[in-house]
């Protein structure tokens, strides 16, 4: 069964590890025959949320307008979602913290899909993992009916081109693959 994946890159590097790892689960998607979309963070306007609940009183339609509202479609629109971060201070990085806390507009519509989880550290220990994890994780508790696929965790990486290095690579192309 081809599946719709949406792939949602915040490395705000272009070509950075986790940017890279996110390619080539992609490159191993669409070998299998998949639909891919990428979203870019780095190139969209987005804010904030404000806590406002304009979206709970006008029907899931948010007051800023900004490209939000576009990639929350997307991802309700899509059999399978990644989602691929830097980690910067043991959690993923603010952008795609944001795109999860301003998914408060439609968050109920989330549901009956697999999510995967692309995150790279410089540290090597698996603890600077661990704040990424449970916050991906606890976004993943307050949808319906979706699974926690797999995770690639891209450790002891800082500049541009040193996971291609590490053998996670191959690991990100097969998890795209056999999806």
């Amino acid at each position: 069964m081809i599946k719709k994946l949406l792939v949602i890159s915040a490395s705000p590097r272009k070509g950075g590890s986790s940017d890279y790892l996110s390619d080539l689960f992609i490159y191993g998607a669409e070998e299998a025959g998949h639909q891919v979309e990428k979203v870019f963070l780095r190139e969209k306007d987005i804010n904030y949320c404000t806590a406002c609940y304009s979206c709970k009183k006008h029907a899931g339609r948010c007051a800023i307008k900004d490209d939000v509202p576009a990639i929350i479609d997307s991802m309700i629109d899509a059999d399978v979602v990644l989602l691929s971060t830097p980690v910067y201070f043991y959690c993923m990085n603010a952008q795609l913290k944001t795109i999860i806390d301003r998914s408060v507009m439609k968050w109920t519509e989330i549901k009956n899909k697999d999510f995967y989880l692309i995150a790279t550290a410089a540290e090597e220990d698996d603890h600077a993992m661990e704040g990424t994890i449970k916050s991906y994780q606890g976004f993943l508790e307050c949808l319906t009916n979706v699974r926690d696929a797999g995770h690639i965790l891209g450790k002891g990486v800082y500049d541009v081109g040193e996971i291609m290095e590490k053998p996670i690579v191959e690991e990100a192309f097969l998890l795209g693959r056999n999806i």
